[in-house]
């Protein structure tokens, strides 16, 4: 029976930028979900949806003062999250890439990760906040449920991309030597 000798290095460097990419991941799409959608073109907010009632969460009206202040707290806890994952994912990245960081931001196996980290983010919060909880939509109004399942889509688009860039990167080590332009080692 023949045995297959695998180098340990294809299966540890990857894995080795799995959390850090997710947490960047998650982090950078939770900015991006709260800069664009809830600042810039003020769609939502945290807790700006009318149906609280049947998880007993009470609404905050935007349009009101009062309700504008509860939502922009909330909006804040949830970029305070986001920050804290980003900060999470770059201290979890210096600390397990030593040498050769310069390289980590090109490895596709990286982007893949936080592709995928943007994608997760989008699915669990378009589930949790959009569908079973109903705190907040994309965007109210009568195509809420289109907008709800764009998010959702594009979740899982990311999360799939992710992961063919992943698929397609060569195993990343960033202590191992790269080659020059003129095929030499680096």
């Amino acid at each position: 029976m023949a045995t297959t000798v695998r180098d340990p290095r294809t299966e540890t460097a990857p894995a080795s930028l799995q959390l850090p990419g997710l947490l960047l991941g998650v982090g950078l799409g939770g900015f991006l979900d709260g800069i664009l959608l809830h600042q810039l073109l003020r769609w939502h907010h945290m807790l700006s949806s009318t149906n609280h009632d049947r998880i007993g969460v009470r609404y905050y009206d935007p349009h009101t003062v009062s309700g504008l202040q509860m939502n922009t707290l909330w909006d804040g806890i949830f970029h305070t999250v986001c920050w804290l994952a980003v900060l999470g994912g770059l201290a979890v990245l210096y600390a397990r890439v030593t040498t050769g960081r310069r390289q980590v931001w090109a490895s596709r196996v990286l982007w893949g990760w936080i592709l995928a980290g943007w994608g997760l983010f989008n699915l669990v919060e378009g589930l949790l906040d959009h569908q079973i909880l109903g705190i907040h939509h994309v965007h109210g109004g009568p195509y809420q449920v289109w907008w709800d399942l764009a998010f959702l889509a594009l979740g899982a688009l990311l999360l799939a991309g992710g992961g063919l860039l992943r698929r397609g990167a060569r195993p990343f080590d960033p202590a191992a030597p790269r080659a020059g332009r003129d095929g030499r080692d680096a």
